[in-house]
């Protein structure tokens, strides 16, 4: 496969620091180069998110959890951008783009990132989707355009579904809540962020070898060969 001049696009999203990563580099280089994704379909995703975000609107973070600054939660769902990424002394093509879940502005000036999750997934801890985070925190500390914010604090607001519960004819979920503090790792996030733009740059990987959509079309397009053989 021959690589065009240019990306098809110049904006890394922050999930893919972590998910994108974690998955299939293949897929992830076609996605930036070619800008070919493989649809996905999360019913229910979106809804959860909207509902987590405007819940917390106006909340004080010391109610979120106790170990947070004083503030108040004051922006959700918001997007970022940032400068060009500097990555080993060197100014790159390659810029942050994402939408931030919730933004809580402390009383001493600093903000608190705060990324929303409805999961029971073991996966949800501060170590993995610290990169993301970081990258949030970057573009609010390294905005293309605006004013820039020192992020003090970020974290995990999880609900975990526990029970079906009842009320008058009406059913719900009750849902688990946790707050997970995400330690600051700048040599973490440089290192995981110099890693995708090495790959990027490069040529093409190797398929992820558990990578669902590879492997299909792997054994799809063997199969493309027998019935073709007939």
């Amino acid at each position: 496969m021959k690589k065009p001049e240019t990306p098809a696009r110049e904006f890394i999203s922050p999930s893919d620091l972590t998910f994108g990563l974690s998955t299939c580099r293949r897929c992830l280089w076609i996605k930036y180069w070619y800008k070919v994704i493989l649809p996905g379909t999360f019913p229910l995703v979106g809804t959860f998110s909207s509902m987590q975000e405007n819940n917390f609107r106006g909340f004080s973070t010391t109610t979120i959890d106790s170990s947070l600054r004083p503030g108040k939660v004051t922006k959700l769902a918001g997007w970022v951008r940032s400068t060009h990424l500097l990555v080993n002394g060197e100014t790159t093509r390659w810029r942050i783009n994402g939408k931030y879940d919730l933004v809580a502005e402390n009383d001493d000036g600093t903000v608190a990132l705060i990324d929303c999750k409805v999961s029971d997934s073991s996966r949800d801890s501060g170590e993995f989707y610290s990169p993301q985070l970081e990258a949030y925190a970057y573009a609010l500390e390294q905005p293309a355009t605006g004013k820039s914010v020192e992020v003090a604090t970020m974290g995990l607001l999880v609900w975990k579904p526990e029970k079906v519960i009842e009320q008058l004819g009406a059913f719900g979920i009750a849902m688990k809540q946790s707050y997970l503090p995400v330690e600051r790792d700048h040599l973490k996030f440089t290192a995981v962020l110099s890693d995708l733009i090495q790959m990027l740059e490069g040529p093409m990987p190797e398929a992820g070898p558990e990578c669902l959509t590879c492997n299909y079309l792997v054994e799809r397009l063997a199969l493309n060969n027998i019935t073709d053989g007939e």
